[in-house]
């Protein structure tokens, strides 16, 4: 849950006395060295109160009166805010530590900015459906600016938890189910965000998320258990992480999952052995919302004491909105329980990234003088609106498109249907930060502004998106998250059926409210709900070509929209600008070119169903099905829709591989290439991507991975030649032994435009 700073708190630190401009000391070299040397004697002045005080993150909201936060601050009681993001909230609030406090230790402050601060970008699902490096820097740098223009230094992002479990709400957080192109995407996002240094004026630090193997838990529920081999954790799940890491991502946020029975919040062996000693990592760990308390509940802490003593002796720095840290560490440390060395590593990680972040330099840094603050914080002229609706086309897949039923034609009548044409709210997505909902464009403005003077559009809502009391009752917990209509959803229905009759052609926005794919929006069902399917039979039965446009934060099993719609485009929740994105794909302004980022099952019962999955010894053939094969008896065993998978308004050709060598020395490289044809009528963009297998090995291998991928353009009628470098660390895998290894052998290299149909060849390595 997140709260934002209440009016009465910012009036309450506004009406504080004025304070005298703090004059800076000459500004500290921002090297190691000079940071371990002066660290090292702010430690020898603090007191224990003050040391453990730099451990509490401190959420504000309701749980944390004003008052309460004032005595902390002036006690050196508080290391770090969250949920803070206006300028004079954030300057009162360091006002009153270089007034009040003895040290005067800067405060840092931080914030969930996922997917944008105050122009909301697409989910980070949708920002990994446009494979789009550049698209995604742009993001980083725009998210990284608007967070610290409004005062901010760290971010709760990026989340690169790989997941292979669509019924997990948080997926929609992540980068899909891929290690490679998860890595990828969330290096990029650490390098962008955080730009040459964190300290600059439009940077902030990243704190990498969930830490670790939190996409995993068992059935894709919430705050469930993990259990997995070490040669499925290294190889699969660690290394985005570590990509995020070797980026310069100066934090890490620890996961709440239990790892083959312990918590992560407790395991020294994640937290220390391999974070600090394997990975050498120097920056802060930072608990989830609460999570030391939890360590009672998992079943491995018998009070609170106990608790905070394993939480902090286990590498935990920071305690995310929680007081047992201040409560308990001082007993702990006096008693011997804790030692004063392991205090005074927790404390100097804190330390060592607020002197990276440049706040020792100037703890106002990232908030100039009070006079350039903006009059209006919300003002349109702070959002970065062209940037927002070029990403958010990119993120578009075109899953479906009978007989080029897309791109719309821009006359006659068209119906636009469905409870998500119209949702300000919903197509922002979940973790929108402190994005505006009333500047948000809906599917309906998007397509009226697209359509004005040319077609006439016709809209109706058609359906509730959901008739299930009990589930309108969670989304509507803690936020207003859906509206319920006041007609039946049969006057409903009526309505929207009329409307599509009159129609040359239907468009039905359909699939999740936002908070259907978010934090703890677990699901055992991932179909479009009942009251939507009902709503799109009955405008099939119209007989009018039917487009269907999804919103949703995860794969859904789309089988029966799949049969029924003429077309289907995948737009994920699109952001600030979505509305005016999705009409231009569906107008043709813009030819689609996204890809998945997770495979699409047929059904529930597939789960997990992923590309890159191991080989078996009886694995199934589509094309000579036997019965004592790995296998569903009871459904076609393929996909829906295969990871790397989208259409385009063009159509493309790639030819045979080509290899620059029929072998590869030790260390050495080699090249792969094809030749990409845009075989059809329109310029239009696609991206190639590059699969390997390792077909004998000394565990089995996955029967392909993803190991490059590029984004191309071209016009209708050219051609390119893609290649790749191939080196051994493509080869490398981790062995039963733990080590990382690339076997002699053959290697098949697979190059296609997605997962499935891929044009090969092979190797030796020798």
């Amino acid at each position: 849950m997140k709260w934002i700073c209440s009016v009465s708190l910012a009036v309450s630190l506004a009406m504080q006395p004025a304070f005298a401009v703090q004059s800076l000391p000459a500004p500290h070299a921002m090297t190691e060295q000079a940071r371990d040397a002066f660290v090292s004697q702010l430690l020898k002045k603090m007191t224990l109160d003050e040391k453990i005080g730099q451990l509490r993150l401190i959420s504000v909201g309701p749980d944390t009166p004003k008052e309460a936060i004032r005595d902390m601050i002036q006690k050196g009681q508080v290391g770090a805010i969250f949920n803070t993001v206006t300028r004079p909230d954030i300057r009162a609030m360091q006002d009153q530590v270089m007034q009040l406090s003895r040290l005067k230790i800067p405060l840092f402050f931080a914030y969930d900015v996922v997917h944008g601060q105050r122009t909301i970008f697409p989910i980070p699902l949708g920002l990994a459906a446009s494979w789009d490096r550049d698209a995604v820097s742009e993001v980083g740098r725009i998210s990284a600016y608007e967070a610290a223009d409004d005062g901010l230094n760290m971010t709760w992002a990026p989340m690169v938890d790989v997941s292979r479990e669509p019924r997990w709400g948080r997926v929609s957080e992540g980068f899909g189910e891929d290690t490679y192109l998860t890595s990828v995407m969330g290096s990029t996002m650490v390098k962008a965000m955080q730009g040459k240094s964190p300290a600059d004026r439009y940077s902030v630090m990243t704190s990498v998320k969930h830490f670790a193997l939190y996409g995993a838990v068992e059935g894709g529920r919430e705050y469930n258990s993990v259990d997995m081999s070490p040669q499925r954790m290294f190889q699969d799940y660690l290394p985005p992480y570590k990509a995020s890491l070797d980026a310069g991502s100066g934090g890490v946020m620890v996961a709440l999952n239990s790892i083959n029975g312990v918590p992560a919040s407790a395991d020294s062996w994640l937290l220390k052995d391999l974070l600090r000693k394997q990975w050498g990592f120097k920056g802060i760990t930072i608990s989830d919302h609460g999570a030391i308390k939890e360590l009672i509940d998992h079943g491995v802490a018998s009070d609170p004491q106990d608790a905070v003593r394993i939480a902090l002796k286990s590498g935990m720095d920071m305690s995310m909105s929680d007081e047992y840290y201040s409560k308990y560490l001082p007993g702990l440390v006096k008693s011997g329980a804790v030692t004063m060395q392991e205090l005074d590593d927790a404390t100097r990680h804190v330390l060592n990234v607020k002197y990276d972040m440049g706040l020792f330099n100037d703890p106002y840094s990232h908030l100039g003088p009070k006079e350039i603050d903006p009059q209006d914080t919300n003002a349109e002229s702070r959002l970065h609106r062209e940037q927002a609706r070029d990403v958010a086309r990119k993120s578009m897949v075109l899953l479906k498109n009978r007989l080029e039923t897309l791109p719309l034609k821009n006359s006659g009548t068209i119906a636009l249907i469905g409870p998500l044409a119209d949702s300000k709210r919903d197509i922002m997505g979940s973790w929108s930060a402190a994005g505006v909902t009333e500047q948000s464009v809906t599917l309906l403005q998007g397509m009226q502004a697209a359509t004005a003077g040319k077609a006439t559009l016709l809209y109706a809502k058609g359906a509730n998106i959901t008739d299930n009391s009990k589930v309108q009752d969670f989304l509507n917990l803690y936020e207003k998250g859906v509206t319920v209509d006041s007609r039946t959803p049969q006057q409903m229905l009526d309505e929207a059926v009329e409307k599509a009759r009159q129609a040359d052609v239907i468009v039905a926005a359909v699939g999740e409210a936002q908070g259907m794919a978010h934090e703890a929006s677990s699901r055992t069902n991932i179909d479009i709900p009942p009251s939507q399917q009902k709503l799109l039979a009955a405008l099939k039965a119209t007989g009018k070509p039917l487009v269907i446009v999804l919103m949703n934060g995860r794969p859904l099993t789309l089988v029966k929209e799949d049969q029924m719609a003429d077309a289907m485009l995948e737009t994920w929740f699109s952001g600030t600008e979505g509305g005016n994105a999705i009409a231009d794909v569906l107008f043709g302004a813009y030819n689609p070119s996204g890809k998945l980022p997770m495979t699409f099952p047929r059904s529930v019962g597939q789960i997990p169903l992923y590309y890159n999955h191991l080989s078996t010894g009886r694995p199934y053939d589509f094309t000579n099905p036997q019965k004592y094969k790995s296998r569903y008896f009871d459904i076609n065993n393929s996909p829906l829709y295969p990871f790397g998978y989208g259409l385009s308004y063009t159509t493309f050709t790639v030819s045979p591989v080509t290899l620059s060598a029929p072998a590869m020395a030790h260390n050495g490289t080699i090249n792969a290439s094809v030749t990409v044809t845009n075989s059809g009528k329109r310029d239009g963009a696609t991206v190639v991507q590059l699969y390997l297998n390792d077909p004998v090995a000394s565990i089995s291998r996955p029967v392909k991975e993803l190991h490059g991928f590029q984004r191309i353009m071209l016009k209708a009628g050219e051609s390119q030649t893609v290649s790749f470098k191939i080196d051994a660390d493509m080869l490398k895998f981790w062995n039963q032994q733990l080590q990382h290894v690339a076997e002699p052998g053959k290697f098949n290299v697979m190059i296609g435009l997605d997962s499935a149909r891929i044009q090969s060849a092979s190797f030796d390595y020798r």
